[in-house]
């Protein structure tokens, strides 16, 4: 349960959400497993698949593609209560529903829907999302991936990094360049096997979220047909677009729901831990770092759920969920730095899972466009620049 959380307004149906959810990751990750599996870089598969038996793999998408239609803001409350319990689970499921299924749904043929969409919400399909290259971060525009035109087929030849989940996906979504003196006007996205002869995957090592790794992949003349690109040639720009404040404000929940399990957790301990004859939650200069947490929290869950409910509204979100996503996961960074003081140097130790917090935080600010461009884009909507 988020202890944090104010179950004010919360439909019936979160509710039992919030309380199944909790039961099942509860289960299959509790403490002990989840720091083995970290240290142990193990996918949590158990969970994931947990997961998908329970339908959760569906809430994003329509009904008649076998979803359940959810609004942004119950997919939102879903994202942050898995990241309450763990935050790379939540991740995981990103990874796969919204960065890889997603854009086949937005813009795979029925037939290519019909192929891949039903494994992903079944848990038998894993995707992974591949646009980020060496020399290519922010500036999306100047990927370098080529895709010619070869028949019936179109033959991919580049370079991705820091790919989460690439090495236990069953399909990328590549994103490559098939004009390439066009910037963005000459982006195509297209759906590869990750098993296709020519896709080389290699797991990365990284400070945090160790479970789902970051991973290199090498496409060395990939042959994939025509049938599965998605939209249309040079068309890849848009769709990355479309999906840019759902992902924001995913990462904005998933921010939340870590900062929240931060401060309960940072708080239990404060309350057990006894100096000088009294818990150190009694004494001022710790409780009203708990107390700031708190803020910073309750601060974050409005944002986000500001920025979901104007997206189900159809409304203009672009600032809100820039807005969001600044906020929340740069306040996770730092209520994670918070709670690591709180615990002094239990909070270091890696029996703890303060260490793992704060080493998860951290890739927030940097992912999923970073803060400072999305300052830029925030910058721009109100005339500065």
């Amino acid at each position: 349960m988020l202890d944090g959380m104010d179950k004010f307004g919360l439909t019936e149906d979160q509710k039992l959400m919030r309380d199944s959810l909790g039961k099942m990751i509860g289960r299959l990750l509790p403490p002990d497993v989840a720091l083995r599996m970290d240290e142990a870089r193990e996918f949590p598969e158990e969970a994931y698949q947990a997961l998908a038996r329970a339908g959760y793999m569906g809430l994003l998408y329509p009904e008649e593609n076998g979803g359940l239609g959810a609004s942004m803001e119950d997919f939102t409350f879903f994202i942050e209560t898995v990241a309450y319990h763990n935050t790379q689970l939540a991740s995981a499921y990103l990874t796969s529903v919204l960065y890889g299924g997603r854009h086949v749904q937005v813009a795979g043929t029925p037939e290519l829907r019909d192929e891949i969409l039903p494994g992903v919400i079944d848990g038998t399909r894993k995707m992974a999302f591949c646009l980020t290259e060496p020399d290519t971060g922010s500036d999306a525009a100047s990927i370098k991936t080529r895709a010619r035109a070869d028949g019936d087929d179109f033959i991919i030849h580049g370079h991705k990094m820091f790919i989460t989940c690439a090495h236990v996906a069953d399909q990328l979504i590549v994103v490559t360049k098939t004009d390439p003196d066009s910037g963005h006007r000459g982006i195509t996205m297209f759906v590869v096997d990750a098993k296709a002869a020519g896709v080389s995957i290699t797991p990365m090592k990284t400070l945090g979220r160790r479970t789902i790794h970051a991973n290199t992949v090498t496409f060395d003349s990939v042959r994939v047909p025509a049938y599965r690109m998605l939209g249309t040639t040079n068309g890849g720009w848009g769709q990355l677009m479309l999906g840019l404040n759902l992902e924001r404000i995913c990462l904005s929940a998933s921010a939340v729901g870590n900062m929240q399990r931060i401060v309960d957790y940072a708080s239990g301990y404060a309350r057990e831990r006894v100096q000088f004859g009294h818990p150190v939650s009694s004494y001022q200069a710790v409780a009203h770092k708990l107390v700031d947490m708190q803020i910073m929290t309750d601060a974050g869950r409005g944002l986000t759920y500001r920025a979901a409910r104007l997206l189900d509204a159809d409304a203009d979100c672009s600032q809100a969920s820039a807005v969001a996503k600044i906020f929340t996961t740069e306040k996770n960074v730092q209520c994670a730095d918070m709670g690591m003081q709180v615990m002094g140097g239990a909070g270091y130790s890696m029996d703890h899972l303060m260490q793992m917090f704060w080493r998860d935080s951290r890739v927030g600010p940097i992912g999923g466009g970073t803060n400072e461009i999305l300052r830029n884009v925030i910058g721009k909507r109100m005339g500065l620049m």
